[in-house]
């Protein structure tokens, strides 16, 4: 009885183990993602997803349950079970058949109506502090971050104060694009000829990152960037120090429009004004985009203007 006794809590304290196990690397697997956000955004995306999720658990868990029921209740050695193969209507069946899916239906509306209207990319964020202003353009293969109150700009590397809204005006100059940045939340889709708006903000200083979440062509996969939250005096540093670098005018900017891959972060001292409105508006010509048949590798590397 006693090594019995030893043997059942040794395999508790293993199954509780290997539970504890599973748990954590299911809570490592979302580090860094839209399940561990960093802004006000990222919160109300993850809570939208996990009240979905858990609303319709409400379904899928009793489905499974009741499909194994089933199968053992109705079992061919079980004589019990009462077998009726031969009924027209049943009221209260098909009351739960339409009910539970019209419930889940009209809870999931609830969510995503206002969820979509909360985190409309378009709504300006409650804060009491004026949001700064950062106009990306999306390049083969790389992210342009020009700053135009601070009159500087910064290559595959995003920095901004802690605490303060962002709003971003977001285009591209090739093809269709996607930013994002996991946990700041709400990805939108950069546009040649058309500027998306989004507003984003990191609560607290923190280095994360962002991607580009829709394959553009050979470069994708490389088509990311820093992202760095900083306090307020930080940042008027980080200004200060980048005012240093070489400027960001037209012709700067026509090598930035080659394709190149894995392109370091680098900053601009001084920016032409108008670059955005002109590359918005295609003023300037689009990048040559992905070509058919490209090995990848076409297309001259960019040299850095200014290193971070």
């Amino acid at each position: 009885m006693g090594s019995l006794h030893f043997t059942r809590r040794a395999l508790h304290r293993a199954g509780r183990g290997a539970v504890l196990s599973l748990t954590s690397v299911g809570l490592a697997a979302c580090s860094g993602g839209v399940l561990d956000p960093l802004g006000p955004v990222g919160r109300d995306g993850a809570t939208i997803l996990i009240n979905a999720t858990v609303i319709m658990l409400v379904i899928v868990i009793p489905t499974i349950v009741l499909a194994f029921w089933i199968a053992w209740h109705y079992r061919a050695s079980n004589s019990k079970a009462e077998y009726l193969p031969y009924w027209s209507y049943s009221g209260r069946i098909e009351a739960v058949v339409w009910s539970i899916p019209t419930l889940t239906v009209m809870f999931l509306g609830g969510v995503i109506w206002i969820g979509s209207y909360k985190l409309d990319p378009f709504r300006p964020l409650d804060s009491e502090h004026a949001p700064l202003e950062v106009q990306v353009v999306a390049l083969d293969w790389k992210w342009l971050f020009i700053y135009p109150q601070q009159h500087v700009a910064s290559l595959n590397h995003l920095v901004v104060p802690a605490g303060r809204p962002v709003h971003f005006s977001i285009t591209s100059a090739s093809v269709f694009n996607v930013f994002f940045v996991p946990q700041l939340g709400s990805m939108i889709y950069a546009m040649p000829g058309m500027v998306s708006q989004l507003h984003l903000q990191a609560d607290s200083p923190v280095k994360i990152w962002g991607i580009s979440a829709q394959f553009s062509g050979d470069g994708f996969s490389d088509m990311q960037f820093d992202v760095t939250s900083v306090a307020p005096t930080e940042f008027d540093g980080w200004v200060a120090r980048a005012r240093n670098s070489p400027a960001l005018d037209r012709a700067a900017y026509a090598g930035l429009l080659h394709q190149s891959h894995n392109v370091p972060p680098a900053t601009y001292g001084t920016i032409d004004p108008h670059l955005f409105h002109a590359v918005a508006t295609q003023e300037i010509p689009p990048g040559p985009g992905p070509q058919p048949g490209s090995s990848g590798h076409a297309g001259r590397e960019v040299t850095p203007a200014g290193k971070d």
